[in-house]
């Protein structure tokens, strides 16, 4: 079973977030190990020794950072990277959700790949549960099972 971090900045504060968190993290307790460490959300400049370490703490991951310049990445594509990393022994993959003034470089220096949702800018908090649905929709689309809207 391949082992899923996220490396969130902030905090969710809403229950709404929570709640839509906790329902796909529920989900994918069936396809995969998914953790998620959260950074406090503040500056940069103190947000990233706190990355750093949870990235360090992932020896021999394999670290995709969120980053809106990164490659698009669609459903299937993500399915993919996540079935090639896991016949390829990646058994350990690290997603980096950066806060509200990104990541800093030494974060961007450790990621293997950026991937992007598209051009546009969103909350991190929305960011986290989209990440969450689309790593639970491939692993649906990994055992080519029917996603329930």
């Amino acid at each position: 079973m391949q082992k899923v971090t996220i490396v969130a900045t902030g905090k969710l504060k809403e229950r709404f977030w929570k709640d839509a968190c906790a329902e796909y993290l529920k989900r994918l307790g069936a396809y995969a190990q998914v953790e998620v460490k959260e950074i406090p959300d503040s500056t940069r400049e103190r947000e990233e020794p706190l990355q750093l370490s949870a990235l360090q703490a992932a020896k021999g991951a394999h670290i995709i950072l969120l980053d809106i310049r990164g490659k698009e990445t669609s459903s299937e594509g993500l399915a993919g990277k996540l079935e090639q990393l896991a016949v390829q022994g990646d058994s350990h993959v690290v997603f980096v959700i950066g806060g509200s003034d990104g990541v800093g470089s030494a974060v961007r220096q450790m990621a293997n790949e950026r991937m992007s949702f598209g051009p546009i800018t969103m909350p991190h908090n929305l960011a986290r549960v989209v990440l969450l649905e689309q790593i639970y929709r491939a692993y649906k689309i990994i055992r080519h099972e029917p996603y329930h809207k």
